[in-house]
């Protein structure tokens, strides 16, 4: 008996969905801290937009829906919420 006939006999489908849920919750999930990280970095990137570059306030109303659009977009992506916007990369 080789290991791939022995590994085969011992492995339940129950501990092959485990396996293939915790692997999948592995590369699905961003760390919570990376999440936080990237927020505040757009908040703070948006916020010296606001205030040091000189705009007219619609341009810069238009500009901030844009970017609180992406950010949820994005945090739906993350957290798995959106399945149909794993072919696009932003």
């Amino acid at each position: 008996m080789n290991v791939v006939t022995l590994f085969k006999s011992n492995v339940t489908v129950i501990e092959i969905r485990y396996y293939t849920f915790e692997s999948q919750f592995k590369t699905t999930f961003m760390p919570i801290l990376t999440v936080l990280l990237i927020l505040i970095a757009a908040g703070v990137l948006l916020w010296l937009v606001n205030t040091y570059i000189p705009m007219d306030r619609k341009i810069k109303s238009i500009l901030n829906i844009v970017v609180v659009v992406i950010v949820i977009v994005w945090l739906l992506r993350v957290f798995g919420l959106l399945h149909y916007f794993n072919n696009i990369h932003i």
